[in-house]
């Protein structure tokens, strides 16, 4: 079992930036891939970026060059830098993991809302 928790959430001006947090503890040491989705309401939950062991990366189109995915392996964390966020960012946004057997595990969310 692996246990993820977020932080980080809040409101923000459109243009904004908000830094999220996931630490991640349990069985950590059979993670591959860490990564955050988000889901607004009525929409499905959809892949935001992920990121692999080896800090290989990978990006939804709509965040490209605004959002930066990193992790820290030895603190089992990764983070989202979101800059220049957009009304249409708004969503509850999950951390999620993945282990080498496919096995994945979520966070409970936090909430982003881009908002004047």
């Amino acid at each position: 079992q692996v246990q993820l928790v977020e932080s980080g959430g809040g409101l923000v001006q459109p243009g904004g930036s908000l830094r999220l947090s996931c630490a991640a503890s349990g069985s950590t040491f059979n993670i591959v891939n860490m990564g955050w989705y988000r889901q607004a309401p009525g929409k499905q939950r959809e892949l935001v970026a992920d990121i692999t062991n080896g800090q290989r990366t990978n990006y939804a189109d709509s965040v490209k060059g605004r959002f930066t995915i990193s992790r820290v392996n030895a603190k089992n964390t990764v983070y989202l830098q979101m800059n220049s966020l957009k009304p249409e960012d708004t969503a509850v946004y999950y951390c999620n993991s993945r282990n080498f057997l496919g096995t994945t595990f979520w966070g409970q969310g936090t909430q982003v809302t881009v908002s004047s």
